[in-house]
């Protein structure tokens, strides 16, 4: 199948879905379907983008329009038109840029100065988040034993520290609210931050409901606009294991009749 423009493949998944979808869920049904390929690292901002542009260059002439924050249908399928404006993605009133989940320990290669991978989507550039800045939680599984800051040491040296101190049998996994978004080239973006009393509620909000998970709660929080990254395993390990698997595949080959 030939790949597709932006564009029509937005317009495909649109087709296909039974409501409005969030731009992030567009851009993961165009990955996983194949729609489209891409050698960025923040595929959501993109397809956000092109939508957006779209509504505000094309006006009523655009195929999209919006039905609410982040979230689009098809124009012919909906029942009312709202054109007003939409946030970038990654705005500059927002405090917390990226974030991720429960990323495992045993899939980063520690060192001084560690590489901690992740990626927007299946499909999109991986981004080494070690400088990222803001705040991390240690976990033994499920259980929280530790919740500290990266703001004068960046992300990836607070986390090797702890696999050295005190710390350092007490947990396995982690999860990461930054401050730092990432570029489609995929760099952390240090641009200034001018958060409002708004988005630093709103932040302070997401972060509760992101890690404590109360089951009255929506995921994430009201307008809470930071992009989740999962994690990737470092190319390190990747290779470790690839190499396993050859030695694997060469001693069966070996003791074949």
């Amino acid at each position: 199948m030939a790949e597709q423009s932006w564009k029509s493949a937005i317009v495909a998944v649109l087709a296909d879905a039974k409501e409005p979808l969030h731009y992030r869920e567009i851009t993961e049904r165009i990955l996983s379907r194949g729609l489209k390929t891409t050698d960025g690292a923040t595929p959501d901002a993109t397809v956000g983008a092109q939508i957006t542009a779209s509504i505000k260059h094309e006006g009523i002439a655009s195929p999209y329009i919006k039905v609410g924050r982040g979230t689009f249908a098809l124009r012919q399928r909906a029942a009312h038109v709202d054109v007003g404006s939409e946030p970038e993605p990654n705005g500059s009133d927002e405090v917390i840029r990226a974030f991720g989940m429960y990323w495992q320990r045993e899939l980063i290669v520690w060192r001084r100065q560690p590489r901690i991978f992740g990626r927007q989507q299946v499909g999109a550039k991986g981004v080494d988040f070690a400088g990222q800045r803001g705040i991390y939680i240690l976990y033994d599984h499920h259980t929280v034993t530790y919740v500290g800051r990266a703001i004068d040491r960046p992300l990836g040296q607070r986390l090797y520290e702890h696999t050295l101190d005190r710390l350092s049998g007490r947990w396995n996994r982690l999860s990461w609210f930054g401050l730092y978004g990432v570029s489609d080239t995929g760099k952390l973006n240090e641009d200034k931050i001018t958060p409002t009393f708004a988005t630093l509620v709103t932040a302070l909000e997401a972060i509760l409901i992101e890690t404590l998970e109360p089951p009255q709660n929506r995921r994430r929080g009201d307008d809470f606009m930071a992009v989740e990254y999962i994690q990737e395993i470092a190319p390190e390990l990747k290779e470790q294991e690839l190499q396993r698997t050859i030695r694997t595949i060469e001693q069966k080959l070996r003791q074949a009749p």
